[in-house]
């Protein structure tokens, strides 16, 4: 029977009819598995943004060619920067499994178990603390601006 309300108690289906808890020890594993992925979704975006930081820095300042080769020009689709580079590529396969999961998590909550939303919730604040709460020793960019208004 499909829950609308929070409930508690072991007996949960988590995203599939396979992954159905009958009793305490399954349930314990199946709580302790969310927890673990949820806190995985946070060290993958983490990774995803010093990702994203290193390819903006990368392109801004690109490495000076030994050789001129005419044919590579600025966009071409093989500098970093491009629209069209591996790089971005990787930043864009590495928000697509970060989301895939952000989403499957978000369903797993939705069997609307205390105990599965209690250790979804505990494993995001755990991985924001341990992989994201130093974002702040992360290099961001900011531009001064003068305003000509004064």
């Amino acid at each position: 029977m499909m829950h609308m309300t929070f409930y508690w108690g072991n007996q949960v289906t988590i995203l599939f009819d396979g992954w159905t808890t009958s009793s305490w020890i399954s349930y314990s594993l199946s709580l302790l598995a969310c927890f673990l992925v949820s806190t995985f979704y946070q060290y993958l975006e983490d990774k995803r943004v010093r990702f994203k930081l290193v390819s903006a820095a990368r392109a801004s300042n690109p490495p000076k060619p030994q050789i001129e080769d005419p044919l590579l020009q600025p966009g071409d689709g093989k500098t970093a920067g491009s629209k069209w580079s591996a790089a971005r590529f990787a930043g864009a396969a590495l928000f697509g499994l970060n989301s895939g999961i952000g989403y499957m998590l978000m369903l797993a909550v939705m069997s609307f178990n205390g105990g599965v939303f209690v250790a979804i919730v505990l494993g995001l604040a755990v991985g924001y603390l341990v992989f994201r709460s130093g974002d702040e020793d992360v290099a961001t960019l900011v531009v001064d601006n003068p305003c000509a208004c004064s």
